[in-house]
């Protein structure tokens, strides 16, 4: 069987302009039969992105998962202009398949202002990237844009163990918008897993309900981060996890925060069958 094309983030942010305030996103058919949360969700913000000047990036964004995407299906990208005030601007962003919405953001953004450089320590950084190992191949990473090296050992989970080092393989433009879609694709890497209690390894069926990530500083995804998640609650079939991204020299860069379902069973990763 043949390897399957790595992927390139700048392709997957390359959007199909489809009429005002529209774009189509591309949605590559290899890899897993449903496609990756952390994709669609930064290509909602890449769309909202080209809604609002190149001078006023994103600081935070909320998510909602609604259904499954499908691979080498249309995926369309709606871009409400919520506001567009002095200093901050507010887009909503609705991802469609076949109809359906499979994916709602929200995301605002602002030009940044004078003020304090405070944030809690960061956490120990040994060992640092490159005296990890790369983690080995699975069919998510024949297609995954990221290189990551776990700090525990590897598992028999596709998705990594936190914390672990990521980087970006290929580079992109250094603006701070393109900048926040690529970390806003790896910021729901494995997090839905870390909600799990710690300890508990039974058969589960895990999803993403909703997801947020709050930009902090500038970032420069070529270079290694940080990024660590950890479990807060676990009730009702659902799991919060909260995380943070640090670059390699202690800057917080990002916090993620993230519901995932639980649910007892062996895990299922289709789709459910088309009407």
């Amino acid at each position: 069987m043949s390897t399957p094309p790595r992927r390139t983030l700048a392709g997957i942010l390359d959007l199909a302009h489809a009429g005002e305030d529209a774009w189509v996103a591309p949605t590559p058919g290899e890899g897993p039969p449903r496609l990756f949360g952390g994709q669609v969700a930064a290509q909602a913000l890449a769309a909202a992105c080209k809604t609002v000047d190149a001078d006023r990036p994103p600081h935070s964004m909320h998510g909602y998962f609604i259904r499954p995407g499908r691979p080498d299906s249309v995926l369309e990208l709606r871009v409400e202009r919520t506001r567009d005030g002095r200093s901050f601007t507010t887009r909503h962003v609705t991802a469609i398949q076949e109809g359906n919405a499979i994916f709602n953001l929200t995301a605002s953004f602002h030009g940044g202002e004078d003020g304090l450089d405070w944030q809690l320590p960061a956490p120990p950084f040994e060992p640092p990237a490159e005296e990890r190992s790369p983690r080995p191949e699975h069919e998510f990473w024949f297609t995954n844009p990221f290189e990551i090296r776990t700090l525990r050992p590897p598992s028999d989970d596709p998705f990594p163990p936190h914390p672990c080092w990521v980087r970006l393989i290929e580079r992109l433009p250094g603006d701070q918008a393109t900048q926040m879609c690529a970390l806003t694709y790896i910021s729901d890497m494995g997090v839905v897993g870390s909600a799990r209690a710690p300890h508990d390894r039974t058969p589960a069926n895990l999803a993403s309900l909703d997801h947020a990530v709050w930009f902090h500083r500038p970032v420069d995804l070529s270079k290694w981060h940080l990024f660590s998640v950890d479990p807060v609650s676990n009730y009702g079939g659902r799991g919060l996890a909260i995380g943070t991204i640090h670059a390699a020299d202690g800057r917080l860069v990002a916090s993620v925060a993230q519901e995932g379902l639980i649910r007892p069973g062996q895990p299922d990763w289709l789709p459910p069958e088309r009407p």
